[in-house]
This record gives C-alpha cells, sequence and structure tokens, in this order.
C-alpha cells in the first residue's frame, strides 16, 4: 500500500458544516482516491492507551461524583501531541484511529455506571443478590459489540444524506482539534488559545472554587422566597466547555432545547406543586414522605417533572423509529440481500464510503445476540429458557429500535438521552418480567443486567456516530473505524469491570462516599417495581402525549424532550451559546465576512469544548490522588455566584471580540 507521506493537507472545505446545494458534493480533507496510513502499530498502541486510561478515570469521576466527562476531546488533543513531539508526518489518519478506539472509553464508562452499580446498592439491602465481575464486564461488552453492529447500517444515512443537517457539536469541536494538529498557522492559533482560554478558566472552577459553576437566582433574598414559595428558580452553569457546545448547535436547536427545560422548570414543576402541594406523593416511590409543597424544586424535578421529560423522550423515539422505518428497512433489506450473495462489488466503493460488510454485521449481531442468550441463561436467570427468550427479545428489540435515536440525540445536541431511555428500559424489563414469574432480588439482578446492556449499547451507538462524523469530514477509512472500535470496547470493559469493583470494595456503593446518582436512581425505580410498587404512568403519558403535538405542530420532539430531561443550568447556556451564533454571524451585510466569523467562532467554541474537557481530566486526576483545594464554605456563600456571573460576562465578552476581530483567512 502507497502512503502519501509528502501531501500538505489544508484545512477543510468551506461546504463541511453546512447543507450541501443541489449537485454539490463534500470532498473531505483526505482525498477517497489516495491510501493513508490509519491502523499502524502506533495507531492501536496509542488508541489502547488512551482507552485503558480514559475508561478508569472516567469510571471514578462518574461514580465519585456523577459526572462522566467526553473522552473524544481530550484524546484527540493528546494524540495530536504525542503524534507531534514524535515527528510523525502525515498523521492525521492515525490520529483518527487513536482517538476512535480510545473514545470507547467514555461510552462504555457511560453505560456501565448508570445501571450496574445499583447491582452492588441493592445487594447491601438483599445480600442473596450475586454480583460478579463477570456480569459487569460481560454486559458491557456485549452491550457495546451490539451497538457497534447495530449502528453501521445507518451511517451514511446520519453522516452523509444529513450532511449539513445535524450540528454534531462534539464531532466538530474533535475534528478542528485534529485537523489544527495537522497543519499550523491560523486555524491552529485560534483554536489553540481559545483552549487555553477555556480550560483555564474551568479549571480554576473545577480544581480552585474561586467562583461557583453555577449562578441561580438564590444569591437574593427575594430569590430564595420566589424559588421556596412559588418554585421558580433560574439557574446557569457559567463553564466555558458548556458555552462552546451551544455556539456549535446554533440557535435553532438550542433554543428549542431551552423552551423544553423551561416549560419544565417555569411552568411544570410551579404547577406540579400549586395543584398537590398539600399533597404526599409516594405512590411511585415509597420513600418519599414529604409533600410536594415543603420540595425544593430540584426535589420536584428528580421526583416527578422528570419522568414527563422521560415519558416525551420515548415516545419523541418512537416517532423517529417510524419516521425511519424506511432507513432500517433498507438496511435490514441490504443486510439481507448480501447474505443472499447479491452483494455488491466491494472495489467499486470508494475507500471513505467502504463499511464493513452487511454480511459480516448480520453474522456479527446473530452471534452477538446468541452470545447474550447464553449469558442470561446460564448467568442470570438461572436455566429459565422461557424468562432467557422474553428478557433477549425486549433487549434485542430496544437495542435495535432506539439505535437511531441515541445517534439522533448526539447529531442534535451532543449529549445522549441513554440514562432516559435505559430508565424506561428498566420499567419495561420489570413490568415484563415479573409478568413471566420473575420478581425479587433474583428480578432485580436480571433487569438491571439486561438494562446494562441496553444502556451500554445505546451509549456506544451515539458515541460511535461521532466517530464516524470526524472520519467523513477528513476521509478516512469507516471499515477501519468500524473493525477497530470492537478492541476498544473490549478493554474499556474489562478496564470500567476491574475498576468498579475496587471502588466498591475501597468506599462501597451502599455507603454513600461515592454518588453514584444515575446508578441509585435506577435501583430506586427498579425495587418497588420488583416488589409490586407500580412505575408513574401518568407522568410518562403526560410527556408522551405532549411529544405528539409537538410533532403535530412541528417542532423537533427530541431536542424539547431532551431539554425537559436535562438539568436547566445545562440548557441555559446552551442558547446563550446559540445567541452568540447568531449575534457574531449577521452584524455584517457582507456574507463573506459573516462566514468567516462563524467559522472563527467555531473554532474557538472547539477550543473551549476542548480545552474544558482536558482539563476536567486533569482536575480528576487531582481529586483522585486526594487532593481537595476547593474551599466550600465559600462556594456556599452568594458571593461565589456574583463572582461567577461577573466571569462569565468577561468570558462571553472576550468570545464575541475574538470571533469578530478583523484576521486573515482561516482556511
Amino acid at each position: 500500500m502507497k502512503h502519501e507521506e509528502d501531501e500538505k493537507l489544508t484545512g477543510l472545505p468551506e461546504n463541511a458544516f453546512r447543507e450541501l446545494k443541489s449537485g454539490e458534493v463534500y470532498n473531505p480533507l483526505m482525498s477517497p482516491d489516495k491510501q493513508y496510513k490509519e491502523v499502524t502499530p502506533w495507531s492501536v498502541m496509542w488508541g489502547v492507551a488512551m482507552a485503558i486510561l480514559f475508561s478508569a478515570a472516567a469510571a471514578y469521576l462518574g461514580l465519585k461524583v456523577g459526572q462522566v466527562f467526553e473522552a473524544a476531546i481530550p484524546i484527540a488533543i493528546i494524540a495530536v501531541g504525542v503524534s507531534s513531539a514524535a515527528k510523525r508526518k502525515n498523521a492525521l489518519g492515525e490520529n483518527v484511529i487513536i482517538q476512535s478506539i480510545g473514545a470507547s472509553s467514555g461510552v462504555i464508562v457511560a453505560g456501565a455506571i448508570f445501571t450496574l452499580p445499583a447491582l452492588y446498592i441493592l445487594q447491601a439491602k438483599y445480600p442473596e443478590m450475586s454480583v460478579s465481575f463477570l456480569q459487569v464486564f460481560v454486559s458491557s461488552l456485549l452491550g457495546g459489540v451490539l451497538g457497534i453492529l447495530f449502528l453501521i447500517p445507518f451511517r451514511k444515512y446520519f453522516v452523509q444524506e444529513m450532511h449539513g443537517k445535524y450540528p454534531f457539536p462534539e464531532a466538530t469541536a474533535t475534528t478542528q482539534v485534529l485537523v489544527s494538529g495537522e497543519k499550523s498557522g491560523n486555524q491552529a492559533k485560534p483554536l489553540l488559545i481559545a483552549s487555553l482560554v477555556g480550560g483555564l478558566y474551568d479549571f480554576i472552577v473545577a480544581t480552585f472554587g474561586w467562583w461557583n459553576e453555577n449562578f441561580t437566582t438564590r444569591v437574593t433574598g427575594f430569590g430564595e422566597m420566589i424559588a421556596d414559595k412559588a418554585k421558580l428558580v433560574f439557574k446557569v452553569n457559567t463553564g466555558a466547555a458548556v458555552l462552546g457546545l451551544g455556539y456549535i448547535i446554533g440557535l435553532k436547536y438550542a433554543a428549542i432545547i431551552c423552551f423544553g427545560s423551561l416549560a419544565v422548570w417555569w411552568v411544570i414543576i410551579p404547577g406540579i406543586s400549586l395543584i398537590w402541594g398539600d399533597s404526599v406523593l409516594n405512590m411511585w416511590n415509597p420513600d418519599i414522605t414529604t409533600t410536594v409543597g415543603m420540595m425544593s424544586p430540584e426535589l420536584i424535578f428528580k421526583y416527578y417533572a422528570k419522568s414527563i421529560g422521560i415519558g416525551g423522550i420515548a415516545m419523541a423515539g418512537i416517532i423517529g423509529i417510524i419516521r425511519s422505518w424506511g432507513i432500517i428497512k433498507s438496511a435490514v433489506g441490504l443486510a439481507a440481500k448480501e447474505m443472499g450473495g447479491n452483494s455488491d462489488v466491494e472495489a467499486n466503493i470508494p475507500r471513505t464510503q467502504r463499511d464493513l460488510s452487511m454480511k459480516v454485521i448480520a453474522i456479527g449481531s446473530i452471534l452477538t445476540i446468541a452470545l447474550v442468550f447464553l449469558f442470561f441463561f446460564f448467568d442470570v436467570m438461572q436455566g429459565n429458557i422461557y424468562q432467557c427468550i422474553v428478557a433477549i427479545l425486549l433487549v434485542a428489540g430496544i437495542t435495535f429500535l432506539f439505535t437511531t435515536v441515541a445517534a439522533n440525540a448526539i447529531a442534535i445536541v451532543g449529549t445522549n438521552p441513554v440514562s432516559g431511555m435505559t430508565l424506561m428500559t428498566l420499567i419495561l424489563a420489570s413490568v415484563v418480567m415479573v409478568a413471566v414469574g420473575l420478581k425479587g432480588p433474583s428480578g432485580m439482578v436480571a433487569a438491571l443486567v439486561m438494562g446494562g446492556v441496553v444502556c451500554t449499547a445505546l451509549s456506544m451507538a451515539g458515541g460511535f456516530i461521532t466517530d464516524l462524523k470526524i472520519g467523513y469530514w477528513l476521509g478516512t477509512t469507516p471499515a477501519k473505524q468500524e473493525t477497530w472500535k470492537f478492541l476498544g470496547t473490549i478493554v474499556s470493559a474489562a478496564t470500567v469491570g476491574g475498576v468498579m469493583i475496587i471502588l466498591n470494595k475501597t468506599y462501597g456503593f451502599s455507603s454513600g462516599q461515592l454518588a453514584a446518582p444515575q446508578a441509585n436512581a435506577m435501583a430506586a425505580v427498579i425495587e418497588p417495581l420488583m416488589n409490586g410498587v407500580g412505575a408513574p404512568w401518568i407522568l410518562y403519558g403526560i410527556g408522551a402525549v405532549l411529544a405528539i403535538v409537538l410533532t403535530l405542530c412541528g417542532i423537533p420532539a427530541l431536542a424539547f424532550a431532551l431539554g425537559m430531561f436535562i438539568p436547566l443550568e445545562l440548557n441555559i447556556p446552551l442558547l446563550v451559546g446559540g445567541a452568540i451564533n447568531w449575534y457574531v454571524t449577521t452584524r455584517s451585510n457582507d456574507d463573506a465576512i459573516n462566514s468567516e466569523r462563524r467559522e472563527k467562532g467555531t473554532l474557538l467554541a472547539s477550543g473551549f469544548i476542548a480545552g474544558g474537557a482536558l482539563m476536567g481530566v486533569i482536575s480528576a486526576g487531582i481529586r483522585f490522588c486526594g487532593v481537595n483545594l476547593v474551599n466550600e464554605e465559600w462556594l456556599s456563600n452568594s458571593w461565589s455566584e456574583v463572582v461567577s456571573i461577573i466571569a462569565y460576562f468577561v468570558l462571553i465578552v472576550y468570545f464575541v471580540k475574538a470571533t469578530m476581530h478583523k484576521s486573515s483567512n482561516l482556511k
């Protein structure tokens, strides 16, 4: 194979981030007609190293403080750094493989820690429950493999046919990092500066706590009173990374997401308090002993309003499945056609459009589902074949159908509502498994392992579409990304399983020293269901009806429902970033100037995301070493929030001025 060692790669084409005109073709950075270094001992070695390192870091941080950082961007930064230090020429293809293998860490961690620690939490109450490394490792591994296999048939639709229609915020930021590492000059400089500014800003907050990470209306006595009496509160996360995410998403989707959030926090939560203020609504959660009126807005969101968002996400997903049924049928039909021996000649397919063959995908999917069935049969359901058949049908069906929903969410907002979809899976699994005679502690184990497989599969599907979009923009070979993603999945699943067992033995998930909020939520939902208590079907139904109404009105229901599910403080910054995008790209009557500002703003926003993500890893490492430099007493003072909003305003002014500053051609 001949590699193009001397080719000088330049910036992304002008039409990389916009919709293509009729007859227009997108030509990636790396020519489809040439061969490049991609899978080499160097890229595989560093990819595996990144998978191990970031799986351990993300698992610790996620279980300790409840936050899972996105690994794709910091891994891309490290890949660029080590390639530059080793003076490797034309390492772009290798860096994509490093990023793709390594990024398995974040998605496997998210899938595992959202559900599987609940096994340990419930084991403290039910000692007869058995939890093993095998259950954690196998459910994460098989779920990850299913996610890869189920997503591949939809790659061309999301990354090629929908070119320019989805913002792909995380993929955009990661791509800009990789491109800047391949070339120097005007494009790399603003990205580097923004990474330093955004990274230092977020590092100061996370590590030293010089100011609060959130600003709320509780800083004043009146705001506190309104929050307590009327259940009205305003919150905004003042971090650089979330601001950059909002810019890349753009005003349209950011506004829809934010309106969904405001509908929950400013209408539904006060409404619930007004109507049921004197009632103790514990029919879905027996642990609730407080009246709704005595709850804070945050608790009303946690126990009630969030469930409406979950119902909205589920129904928006079902609507998405119905609308994309033609795509699903096409993918299945192509697989059947190739299985029959009528596959197209691979030699005629351009390198940049070459996926793993549908025959491999179909056989691999069948084998993986068979392995999941055997895992259920021998380890989870103790030889009950009827229960195993029901369980595998649920897992395979939900995973396949919601793969497109997970990919769609990542493409729009960069956040996968996997915990919401998994919660619906757990509820459905619990109801069905109780109906077939599996209940109590053994039923809890079965439902949680089923949820772990689904959660990891959907998390992988959402994360992997980011990798494939990066490869599409840059021009790598999809089949190589798809093949080596399996290695990253194996390594990450083994690492996460090991870290989880170590943390449980060191701290204990039921001790309170590990937050594991998602897993605690899963445990709280599944325990009453398996013991005969119902689910909040009314709240899910309200969300489902709302999603149908939004769809009929032409409003993207998934984006709106995501806003209802994601906390308010993380949605407001998206609107701020989207508003900045609109402002800086509409100030001039010259389209060329607006276009340059849009591109520079994308670079700066990518820098904010990249710097914030990388500094988040470093801050997590400092915490891991037991060093806490944050003054908690200061952060509990309202003045820390005042300083926060001032710092946020300064950051916004810097971003706007830097974006609108006249510069030479960025391309």
